[in-house]
């Protein structure tokens, strides 16, 4: 597949270096010459100094025989007007990063595919969700839900003494219809679990189960449940403010922001938040504002080390769910070390929604987990495929792959050795990264 990303900023070189991997002829065209060097010189790739809004460049480019055009510049009328040239000059989908949220309605996206923007991405809104989706509930890491909550991704880190430390898989988990552990993280090694191995404390361990075993999986980690009504937000930025007018009603939320142009901004979009105006950073302002009855601090500034920081202050006066936005890929391991909770990374997120468009299979979504090797993928399954021809026991699939459970008829469960696939299903898969394209194959 020929793909063009025109942007070498932190979504489209993550993204590049993704699909460099994978042997993918890739273009990547910026108008900076320096943030083009270290890709093309570490990486299978062609990198070309150039405007995306320039018919020259795009041309030179080869944007008539590209299969997919990706506009993520800081710019987003550059990108709708790059994508809107790449269609008119051959492009055969277009994909293009903006920022404002009107577009995403129903009839305005429509309205961009007959431009030629097949598709938009929002970061921020993407980010935003992922953070009410955390806030879901106190004890979890991570709370993904498929097919509007007929499956539920959970991560969950497992203290000592909890009922499942030192259980062999096969013990716990045998044709367990309630729950599958898909996923350890254990230190700086992400494993896919067999029946011989067993969960340790300190692991994050990432289970899918349906809405009526939630409480099970809670009980087996050992948490105790507590509801969150009120969150304290540090920093005004688009996601404090999208995320702020996803989370359910009744919920109160503080948002403390320095900058008071940016605050005022923030009181004039948002009627039911309190606004601050200080520096979170400033412990004697946390105290005044009540960080020591908060049951959730989001710290969500463009600076990820500050995000760390006043997370690592949060914990110190006994908030017990923290999340912090780490834009910086190196740091998220150290957030992680930290014990920081719930940390979100805009680019990973993007990335995963452009990735499912360089898919042959029918993906309907796909997620990369932060600081986790494992993507977490839903495919639709074909009349056909190969996942169809036996029980799943019986079709040796590969080590690297984990099927967590499949929605048939819109109904979640849970996948067991005797579960045979049919076509039609949504099939919940997780794989190392590195392992989709042969995974693929399965569902095509």
């Amino acid at each position: 597949m020929k793909i063009i990303i025109a942007g070498a900023g932190e979504v489209g070189t993550h993204l590049a270096k993704m699909l460099a991997n994978e042997n993918q002829d890739i273009i990547v065209i910026d108008e900076n010459e320096d943030k083009l060097r270290p890709l093309e010189s570490n990486y299978d790739l062609l990198a070309i100094k150039g405007n995306a809004t320039s018919l020259k460049d795009l041309k030179e480019a080869g944007i008539k025989s590209a299969d997919l055009f990706i506009a993520v510049t800081p710019e987003e009328s550059k990108n709708v007007t790059a994508c809107m040239l790449a269609t008119k000059l051959g492009a055969r989908k277009t994909v293009a990063r903006i920022d404002n949220y009107e577009y995403m309605l129903p009839a305005n996206k429509e309205f961009f595919k007959t431009l030629g923007v097949n598709h938009l991405i929002y970061p921020e809104m993407l980010a935003a969700k992922e953070i009410v989706s955390s806030l879901k509930r106190q004890w979890v890491r991570q709370w993904l839900e498929f097919y509007g909550g007929e499956l539920i991704l959970v991560g969950v880190k497992v203290r000592s003494g909890a009922p499942m430390v030192d259980k062999r898989f096969e013990e716990l988990f045998y044709n367990n219809t309630q729950v599958r552990v898909v996923a350890i993280k254990r230190r700086n090694t992400t494993l896919i679990p067999k029946g011989g191995d067993e969960i340790k404390a300190e692991d994050i361990v990432y289970f899918i189960t349906t809405q009526d075993s939630v409480d099970y999986v809670r009980e087996l980690a050992g948490k105790d449940d507590s509801s969150i009504d009120n969150v304290m937000i540090m920093g005004g930025s688009r996601i404090a403010i999208k995320a702020t007018q996803y989370l359910p009603a009744g919920m109160s939320v503080k948002i403390i922001e320095k900058d008071r142009e940016r605050a005022a901004l923030v009181v004039e979009s948002l009627s039911d938040a309190l606004v601050i105006g200080g520096d979170a950073r400033d412990m004697e302002l946390l105290k005044e504002e009540g960080i020591d009855d908060t049951d959730a601090f989001v710290a969500v500034t463009g600076n990820s080390e500050a995000n760390i920081l006043a997370c690592l202050a949060a914990k110190r006066y006994g908030v017990k769910k923290t999340i912090a936005e780490v834009e910086n890929i190196d740091y998220i391991p150290l957030a992680e070390n930290l014990d920081i909770g719930t940390i979100i990374n805009k680019k990973l997120i993007s990335a995963g929604y452009i990735y499912q468009l360089t898919l042959n299979a029918d993906v309907t979504d796909i997620k990369l987990l932060t600081n986790v090797d494992v993507d977490v993928i839903e495919f639709l399954v074909k009349d056909g495929s190969r996942i169809t021809r036996a029980p799943v026991k019986e079709l040796r699939l590969p080590r690297e792959l984990h099927i967590g459970g499949i929605i048939r008829d819109g109904a979640g469960m849970i996948v067991t050795g005797d579960t045979h696939i049919r076509a039609e299903d949504r099939v919940i898969v997780f794989c190392y990264a590195s392992y989709i394209r042969k995974i693929e194959r399965y569902f095509d």
